[in-house]
């Protein structure tokens, strides 16, 4: 038998030498010039810092938080103060980016849980031992790396509104738009959804663009290849596949 041309023992093999030779790449050289060339000294934390931002792409996030992981769970004292100056050495190298959350309404930026994304899927995958394959969370990464490779200014929308709990009383709940991508004048409020096959799933995702107060293009990137088409709501559809292959697709 054969693996992509090669026999399939040395196919396996050589995919193996591949996770290996990225797992080798990012420690030994990203890491570790992150670690030199800004003088750190918490080599250990600043490594389990990496996992701990690997595991949770597109998951809103802050160094508060992190700290409290690292001192509930492994018993490390690693401060707020620490943890966002390692960051900004992660981002300053390129390794990650930083997300902004975005008041659509309020037209103003939200200090707190940034969401965190990795400019190298590959090194990030290796990273973790290719075990966290989360297909939504991997899509809105690469959407995210996209839209900055084509030049948007890239934040994620956060929305209040006002909602009926059980009971019938008046609740105050908060939406999320993944993306808010910024061109000169252009605006896109932009969902990246691998799976919509349900009816509670499509509610989720349409429900923060109903919401939204302006009138600039709606997406919704699903996956798959389809091409763009509009819903009754006037809403962009579109499958992943297209939206990579044509430069122009938030243009439909």
């Amino acid at each position: 038998m054969t693996y992509g041309g090669l026999p399939q023992a040395a196919g396996f093999q050589s995919e193996r030498q591949k996770a290996e030779y990225l797992r080798n790449i990012f420690a030994n050289v990203y890491l570790k010039d992150v670690i030199e060339r800004n003088k750190i000294q918490n080599v250990e934390e600043i490594s389990i810092l990496v996992d701990v931002l690997a595991s949770a792409i597109g998951a809103p996030t802050n160094p508060s938080k992190i700290a409290n992981t690292f001192a509930s769970e492994r018993q490390m004292s690693y401060t707020n103060k620490t943890i966002s100056n390692h960051i900004d050495c992660l981002t300053e190298a390129f390794l990650i980016s930083k997300a902004c959350r975005y008041d659509i309404k309020g037209r103003k930026y939200i200090g707190a849980n940034l969401k965190y994304y990795f400019t190298d899927l590959g090194l990030r995958n290796a990273r973790l031992n290719f075990r966290q394959q989360e297909p939504t969370h991997i899509m809105e990464n690469i959407v995210y790396n996209e839209l900055l490779i084509r030049g948007y200014l890239v934040d994620v929308g956060v929305m209040e509104v006002f909602d009926k709990d059980k009971g019938g009383r008046r609740v105050r709940k908060q939406l999320e738009v993944d993306f808010v991508a910024n061109q000169g004048s252009r605006r896109y409020y932009i969902q990246a959804a691998y799976d919509m096959d349900s009816e509670a799933k499509q509610t989720q995702e349409f429900n923060s663009l109903r919401n939204i107060p302006d009138s600039f293009k709606k997406i919704v990137i699903v996956n798959g290849a389809k091409k763009p088409w509009r819903n009754e709501e006037g809403f962009v559809i579109m499958g992943m596949k297209y939206f990579l292959l044509n430069l122009d697709s938030l243009e439909y």
